[in-house]
């Protein structure tokens, strides 16, 4: 008797935003390794490209298309561009993020308060509704959104980033509720301390990272690789009934 192979995606279009580095990148190499096309994108084109010639060099398909999510005309832009060129969308994995403040809560300006709730909240929201719309075109698919274990426990000095992973926890949920009509699968991913350049405010703060350590069990920061994992599982037929979890990608952390 023959087993399917629940983890192909032979055929399956996916986006992954913020794929130029760090878990995007590790997260658009592995779905590319099981089969599908990956659209890489980030703000700037070109580092876009080079991850996606690395990964057309090991037999895998990849494209670019720019996007800052943090501008409603680019994400606009970027879904009528899939839209034209592949007439479908599949997998979308809401990674691109930002964090420009680190500090005492209390000292968060306007500037940086607006910025990562434009991209973290207004971003994720949208990017989840045009892709659930596209999806449902062509019989539903898998949105994997990137949260954080701070949107669970607040970063230290990390209050308003905190608060839009929150948010992006409650996103999940509720359009995970009212897409399953539309076919379109809505979770999401909770890495913890993970050894990344966005992440370096916290892993090369050696009392914060102390703090950190002393709360996961497995006392060690994620590479990036190790996140992609769930992003394969969450985005394959092998989730087909899974919709609206949180799926924690932190060794631990949110056990202590």
């Amino acid at each position: 008797m023959s087993i399917p192979n629940t983890f192909d995606l032979s055929g399956k279009i996916a986006l992954v935003t913020g794929s130029s580095r760090g878990i995007g990148e590790a997260i658009a190499r592995l779905l590319a390794a099981h089969g599908a096309h990956v659209i890489i994108s980030s703000r700037k084109a070109e580092p876009c490209e080079a991850v996606a010639a690395s990964i057309r060099e090991a037999g895998g398909k990849a494209s670019v298309l720019a996007c800052h999510v943090g501008e409603m005309e680019q994400i606009d832009a970027t879904f009528k561009a899939i839209e034209q060129q592949f007439g479908r969308l599949d997998i979308l994995v809401n990674n691109a993020a930002t964090n420009p403040y680190f500090g005492h809560i209390t000292d968060t300006d306007l500037s940086a308060f607006q910025k990562t709730v434009d991209v973290n909240i207004r971003g994720y929201f949208f990017m989840c509704s045009a892709g659930a719309k596209l999806m449902h075109k062509n019989g539903g698919g898998s949105i994997i959104n990137i949260a954080s274990v701070n949107g669970v426990i607040p970063g230290m000095a990390q209050g308003i980033y905190s608060i839009t992973k929150a948010a992006v926890i409650s996103m999940t949920h509720a359009f995970a509720k009212e897409c399953a009509p539309m076919k379109v699968r809505v979770n999401a991913i909770l890495p913890g301390a993970t050894d990344t350049k966005f992440a370096s405010a916290l892993t090369t703060n050696d009392a914060i990272l102390k703090m950190v350590m002393a709360h996961t069990p497995m006392n060690r920061v994620a590479d990036p690789s190790e996140m992609a994992g769930a992003a394969l599982y969450l985005a394959s037929d092998a989730a087909s009934y899974t919709t609206g979890t949180c799926l924690n990608v932190d060794g631990g952390y949110l056990l202590a």
